[in-house]
């Protein structure tokens, strides 16, 4: 589970900066690096999916929000 969890967390940042580029410089970096390719999509789908499974597994995995 760990590896999942390290996964999904780098992909959320990447998202995170990827959005935060968008709304501050207007500045797409996935698109840039990927082009238009469906590729893309396929990363976004991946992000959110990333997403999905880091608010699922937080309570699990935070210290502070775990079950003490």
């Amino acid at each position: 589970m760990k590896a999942l969890h390290m996964v999904a967390f780098t992909l959320v940042v990447v998202g995170a900066l990827n959005w935060g580029l968008v709304g501050v410089f207007n500045y797409n970096l996935v698109g840039s690096v990927l082009g238009t390719t469906g590729l893309v999509n396929l990363v976004y789908g991946l992000v959110g999916a990333a997403a999905v499974v880091e608010v699922v597994t937080h309570p699990k995995n935070c210290r502070m929000c775990g079950k003490k």
